[in-house]
């Protein structure tokens, strides 16, 4: 599945407002090219974290995922800890180092820097990944679309 076909994909779950950095819109350089996800239907960047990112680029301070090669790229999606445990097999509160390297293509392992919140990553999604990766998408959209309604009632 390609970047594009991801965000055709959560796009058409309703609401999602799709950022895509890039040269001369504001955003930092070390994001242009990525993809953020929210939930909100106003078109309105809430304040809130998005539900998922594609990253197209390894950012400094963090393990390489390799994603210089052409066509490389990682997807990241909030989950709960409870949802990570069951993707990973193990507790990312608990988690000292990665059993997956962080550049092996469609397979699942904690994000980097956010792992320990229950965020899972995987390089490029195709045919061991790609179902899950659908369903944790919306999971996450659904989680984003509930707190937002929570923050209008409030």
């Amino acid at each position: 599945m390609s970047i594009d076909d991801i965000i055709d994909y959560v796009a058409a779950l309703g609401g999602v407002l799709v950022l895509r950095p890039r040269a001369g819109d504001g955003s930092p350089p070390i994001s242009w090219g990525d993809v953020f996800f929210y939930y909100a239907p106003t078109g309105v960047v809430p304040t809130a974290q998005p539900f998922a990112t594609i990253v197209t680029k390894d950012y400094p301070d963090e393990p390489a995922s390799g994603l210089d090669a052409p066509g490389a790229f990682r997807l990241n999606i909030a989950t709960s800890a409870t949802e990570s445990a069951e993707v990973t097999g193990r507790d990312p509160r608990q988690a000292t180092a990665h059993e997956i390297h962080p550049s092996r293509l469609d397979a699942w392992f904690p994000h980097p820097v956010y792992g320990r919140s229950g965020w899972l990553c995987v390089v490029n999604p195709a045919e061991r990944t790609l179902d899950e990766a659908l369903g944790l998408l919306k999971t996450a959209y659904a989680a984003a679309r509930l707190r937002s309604q929570r923050r209008i009632t409030d």
